[in-house]
């Protein structure tokens, strides 16, 4: 048992380590912390053997999985329904475009430009096409940005892009099964309850230092994870549904989304961040760096020559259109459980996951870093968006609440 705590203790000593980088490069801890991760295992792996980090530990797996669950729920949960409505268009046009182009353009690069066979090219075009929730709400959240209209924005575009990958990924691979029909037939009807019970539940129960309200999320996001992995599918799906149906209750109630952003981020999220990290084979990409360049670069490219046009189209100007565009750019959760999906279900080959995989993590370093050292709209930064609130919404709404 002493080997768990001395690899527990290593693993938070890893996210201290990625956090003073982190404030020190000024840039995103999700970043830093895939950095880290990644130069981890390379070190510790060399020194120490291949399995010393415990990346594939089934209780760090849990903590991980529990990172992606929680945080994307959170991502859910900050999708402003008033912002939604006020700019459904807007978020509905950039998250398709945002999907579509670097789907089609993927594929066709990985089958025609890398020769790899249809069913590995769809699946890597799906992987490629995702916007990740997991760094875009870690970025809006550390700058301030969840805070605003314009981060709202992003978010609910977010959405929109991922929700293509989601149905591209169900049409495409997953079977059409009874247990599939059971946990689409079971999620409408718990998504539907959800709004009118929660807000009932608290009121009569909630408010107690047991934290019930938190132990009743984690009920929910745990058995829907449960029902979602039974049927063939992610448990992050349905938590950024449940997220989504709840951003007008639990959403509001921000003194219980604070406590689960200290859960969140103090303790899962590096473990998911860092793993997510550990999986990129440095030598391997060595071996082919040419393939992780042009998926990279189809994905990439094919992404911003969709989404610069779309975004301008809706006013975003200068650093403010860039930064959305390269905001929208980045991929993670739903690219990285998409590469593993089709490994798991001999889609791809080991190689081909290494390959797609060290693309999505690259598309979250690189676009961000970017974004935050070149384009960054600090003129839209919770405080000073008043300009910019007035002509999106037709009215000053003065800074939204933290």
């Amino acid at each position: 048992m002493e080997k768990v705590w001395f690899v527990a203790a290593l693993w938070l000593l890893l996210a201290l380590a990625a956090v003073l980088i982190g404030n020190w490069l000024r840039v995103s801890t999700a970043l830093s912390e895939i950095v880290v991760g990644t130069v981890a295992q390379l070190i510790i792996g060399a020194t120490l053997g291949g399995e010393a980090l415990g990346a594939k530990a089934p209780w760090i797996t849990f903590l991980a999985g529990t990172g992606a669950i929680v945080l994307t729920f959170l991502a859910g949960a900050e999708l402003d329904p008033e912002v939604f409505r006020a700019k459904w268009k807007e978020s509905t046009a950039v998250g398709l475009v945002g999907f579509f182009m670097p789907f089609l353009g993927a594929t066709m690069v990985a089958h025609f430009v890398l020769g790899w066979g249809w069913r590995p090219s769809w699946l890597a075009g799906v992987a490629l096409s995702t916007t990740s929730v997991a760094v875009v709400y870690a970025v809006m959240l550390e700058l301030g940005f969840n805070r605003t209209i314009y981060g709202k924005a992003i978010l609910a575009a977010c959405f929109i892009n991922d929700l293509g990958t989601v149905i591209a990924l169900g049409l495409i691979f997953s079977p059409f099964t009874v247990k599939a029909l059971t946990f689409l037939g079971g999620g409408v009807l718990i998504f539907g309850a959800l709004p009118f019970v929660t807000p009932w539940f608290f009121e009569r129960y909630g408010g107690r230092v047991s934290e019930l309200e938190t132990k009743y999320l984690l009920f929910l996001l745990f058995g829907l994870g449960g029902l979602a992995v039974w049927a063939g599918s992610e448990p992050v799906l349905p938590a950024y549904i449940v997220g989504i149906v709840l951003a007008g209750t639990v959403g509001k109630d921000h003194l219980l989304i604070r406590r689960l952003r200290t859960l969140t981020f103090g303790l899962l999220t590096p473990f998911y961040f860092i793993r997510a990290g550990s999986f990129v084979s440095v030598p391997a990409l060595i071996a082919a760096p040419l393939v992780v360049v042009a998926l990279f670069f189809a994905k990439m490219g094919f992404k911003l020559a969709g989404l610069l046009p779309t975004v301008r189209a809706f006013g975003y100007n200068g650093h403010d259109g860039v930064y959305y565009s390269l905001m929208m750019s980045t991929g993670l959760t739903f690219g990285t459980i998409s590469a593993l999906f089709g490994l798991n279900h001999g889609i791809i080959d080991q190689t081909q996951y290494s390959h797609l995989v060290a693309t999505v993590i690259g598309s979250a370093v690189i676009p961000t870093a970017i974004a935050n050292a070149r384009f960054l709209p600090k003129h839209l930064l919770p405080g000073r968006e008043s300009a910019f609130q007035k002509s999106v919404m037709g009215e000053p709404v003065g800074d939204l609440e933290p």
